[in-house]
């Protein structure tokens, strides 16, 4: 019921978002050549497919890959110049994203307030200081010109979620499941740049494309659902169902970013290879938008090819920390101890104390909470 209710909401507040940007597009139309009618589709930049399929059994996610063992040269300021993060526009305005940054932060605070009223969170301050501020690294290093809240859910689900504007999810059972603080700051890496190449709302601008003939200027795909710590949320299915050219930009990105943070880049591909692994042998462990797209042959075979050819070697990487292992260890203890507590309170019987609350208790008034002791008959 409360779900259909924040249907309703964001079914309401559908055509506000639609008014803004149809204001903030007629005002200052993007300068990008929109072609006449519906554009043709292709690949988004860095997604380029490799050459045939991958056979699986040719794949190694395991492989060590040296960073500029295969370099090649780059555009200067293209998505793949690694030295030009921070400095380049990936999928800005234009007649491939209709949005403006401003609408973006103002959809994903919303939706960011709706997930927030709905759901438990871990405020434990070493546990989310740690978290933030790995987060905030990667977005200093990252193409992001928005700032970014980053919180913890208390969730054992692996998931991490990034709404347009900088607004970031992470379930601590995801960061239970990293081995390594690399691993942490790679899938970190991936979403922010669903946020840094605006994935969403090019999403919804390429839904609004294919139904310009039937209902023009209709925002798609409201309201759909999705799950943050067990409760469903209302909110575009573009925001939850992204392409298979944006999952791989976003390793693409994702790989450059962490890099670009002082990482081990190759932490990424082993980690969504380690969730894959778990997927198989729990189903139901790792959140669905994280299942819906696995690491294919192809995707890892992509990212260890960028390892190779577009990083600059290094002498060192940031693998992991001790203090990650003290907070990992220190997330376990909260975790444990909700679990107990929630064991506790979940069908077990009530129990009261005999007569308490009884108008015909021999000692009326005098429960006051301690028990009650009894001599044995046949005792002095």
């Amino acid at each position: 019921m409360k779900a259909i209710q924040i249907a309703s909401q964001a079914a309401a507040l559908a055509g506000l978002t639609i008014a803004l940007v149809l204001t903030g597009w007629a005002q200052s139309t993007p300068s990008n050549t929109p072609p006449p009618g519906m554009p043709t589709a292709r690949p988004a930049s860095g997604t380029t497919p490799a050459e045939g399929g991958i056979p699986a059994a040719q794949i190694h996610p395991e492989k060590v890959i040296e960073p500029g063992s295969q370099k090649v040269s780059v555009k200067p300021g293209s998505i793949d110049d690694v030295d030009a993060v921070g400095n380049r526009d990936i999928g800005g305005r234009g007649w491939r994203n209709f949005y403006s940054t401003d609408t973006e932060i103002k959809m994903g605070r919303m939706y960011a307030a709706q997930i927030e009223k709905s759901t438990r969170f871990i405020t434990d301050p070493v546990v989310t200081e740690y978290v933030n501020r790995i987060g905030q690294n990667i977005v200093k290093n990252s193409d992001c010109k928005v700032p970014f809240t980053i919180k913890v859910i208390d969730s054992d689900e692996i998931n991490a979620f990034a709404l347009p504007g900088g607004f970031f999810f992470i379930n601590s059972g995801l960061l239970l499941n990293t081995g390594e603080e690399a691993e942490l700051a790679g899938v970190m890496a991936h979403e922010i740049a669903h946020v840094c190449a605006h994935h969403a709302v090019r999403e919804m601008t390429r839904l609004n494309y294919t139904q310009l003939g039937a209902a023009p200027l209709v925002m798609i795909g409201l309201p759909g659902l999705a799950v943050f710590g067990g409760v469903e949320i209302a909110m575009p299915e573009a925001f939850t169902h992204l392409s298979r050219d944006f999952e791989a930009q976003a390793d693409y990105l994702g790989v450059q970013y962490m890099y670009r943070a002082g990482y081990d880049p190759q932490a990424l591909i082993t980690f969504f290879e380690k969730i894959r692994a778990l997927e198989k042998r729990k189903p139901g462990a790792v959140a669905k938008v994280f299942a819906d797209h696995p690491q294919t042959p192809e995707r890892i075979f992509r990212s260890q090819e960028e390892i190779a050819r577009i990083l600059p070697a290094r002498d060192q990487y940031m693998v992991t920390t001790s203090e990650f292992d003290d907070v990992k260890a220190r997330l376990a203890r909260i975790e444990n101890k909700r679990r107990l507590t929630d064991n506790r309170n979940v069908n077990k019987p009530s129990l009261r104390k005999a007569g308490s609350g009884s108008s015909d208790s021999p000692n009326p008034g005098s429960d006051d909470g301690k028990p009650t002791l009894h001599r044995r008959d046949g005792q002095n």
